[in-house]
């Protein structure tokens, strides 16, 4: 694992778009997963220029949804795919078939863990995963507790994460599961980013880097993973106990 400080989310999410870009002209092809929220917003929106301007070209990547809310799909303003669509997929124009994501309205919940399961089996491992972190330190909607070896699944949503998610509905919304990848997928993906920024984010930083592993602090699996870069900005470090030497300040 290894620890990339910067002075604001900025220049943090600037460099890991560019460390995508990097790795999509050595292999373009890649199986990409991204997230959404507040949290690569702005990687997007570097990654969307770049595609524009042509300085990288997504066109052959096959992308894979990191999670999604049980009933609903990408009509529902809210929902993960609609998120991405908004911000990433529509922008560049991917092609629908190169899209695989989690179906919210699925009658089986069940077997669309199973397809995702086997769609990344045949087509994987995840080339390139990137994720956020969540307040009680959750990766994806695997909350505190999920089984380190699980794969895709239902997952049973934590208090304080449908009371954090409200933020992306206009009004309240009940929220009565997710489905998502599973820290296996984490653990396996070639290349796994982090991204978190905000001092709000800085103890459950300090938890899942500086204290041991714990299945209660899903965050914490990245430090068995050899190929896992974090981004920070310096509100978000700030508790750390990390030489400031890895403050970067990239122009």
């Amino acid at each position: 694992m290894k620890l990339n400080i910067y002075p604001d989310k900025e220049t943090s999410s600037k460099a890991a778009a560019d460390l995508i870009v990097e790795q999509i002209r050595l292999k373009p092809d890649s199986l990409v997963c991204f997230p959404s929220g507040d949290s690569p917003t702005l990687v997007l929106k570097y990654l969307v220029a770049y595609g524009l301007q042509g300085a990288v070209n997504f066109a052959q990547c096959r992308f894979v949804g990191l999670d999604e809310w049980i009933g609903m799909d990408e009509n529902d303003e809210g929902s993960c795919r609609h998120y991405l669509n908004s911000h990433f997929f529509l922008p560049l124009n991917i092609k629908p078939d190169k899209i695989v994501f989690f179906n919210g309205l699925a009658d089986h919940v069940d077997d669309e863990c199973a397809r995702m399961n086997d769609y990344i089996l045949k087509n994987g491992p995840i080339d390139i995963m990137m994720v956020g972190l969540g307040m009680n330190g959750h990766i994806g909607l695997n909350e505190p507790g999920t089984d380190f070896n699980l794969y895709a699944h239902r997952a049973e949503l934590d208090p304080l994460t449908v009371k954090v998610a409200q933020k992306y509905f206009q009004k309240d919304t009940a929220l009565t599961g997710g489905l998502t990848l599973g820290l296996q997928h984490f653990t396996e993906a070639k290349t796994a980013i982090l991204i978190i920024s905000g001092s709000k984010k800085a103890d459950i930083l300090v938890n899942i880097l500086e204290e041991k592993v714990t299945s209660e602090i899903p965050g914490t699996i990245i430090q068995l993973h050899s190929n896992a870069i974090v981004f920070s900005d310096q509100d978000a470090a700030s508790k750390l106990t990390t030489p400031t030497s890895l403050i970067r300040d990239q122009k």
